[in-house]
């Protein structure tokens, strides 16, 4: 049975190859922090400020709305039409995955909630966080092989 799951979604509707690069960078920042463990929790604060594609395709499907909406009260009542294909587009995005602004965020590296948690994950587990679980003792260049193999 086929994964259906959001993350699922939206990596089957964004080309592989924006995928990629996004991962590419999560593990490159990864790796660096991975020799910087002093930065780590600065860079996990940076994390919990990150918007997440949901975030920021709503925000961006409300302000169209309002715009378009503020047009046509303003200006010209076909306006309208505007807030009609974005609630269209964001119920597609629903249902479906995808919907027209998507590739374009993926493109410039908005990663999914689930993208940003594992980056998250790996950091701690660097720093040692999950250590007690395993009941191991393992150096820090183990625990980064570890930690970029969440990614996969």
């Amino acid at each position: 049975m086929p994964d259906n799951t959001y993350e699922n979604r939206i990596q089957q509707t964004t080309p592989e190859s924006y995928t990629d690069e996004i991962r590419k960078k999560t593990e490159q920042s990864i790796e660096y922090y991975a020799h910087h463990p002093e930065l780590i929790e600065c860079r996990l604060k940076e994390l919990g400020q990150e918007w997440d594609i949901e975030r920021v395709l709503e925000t961006n499907a409300a302000s169209i709305v309002l715009a378009g909406t503020a047009f046509s009260i303003l200006t010209n009542r076909k306006w309208l039409l505007l807030p009609l294909a974005v609630g269209g587009f964001l119920l597609q995005h629903t249902l479906q995955g995808w919907c027209p602004p998507l590739p374009v965020f993926r493109r410039i590296g908005i990663r999914t909630k689930e993208e940003i948690m594992k980056e998250k994950i790996a950091l701690l587990a660097i720093k040692g966080h999950f250590d007690k679980i395993g009941q191991t003792q393992q150096g820090s260049q183990e625990r980064l092989r570890e930690a970029l193999l969440t990614l996969k």
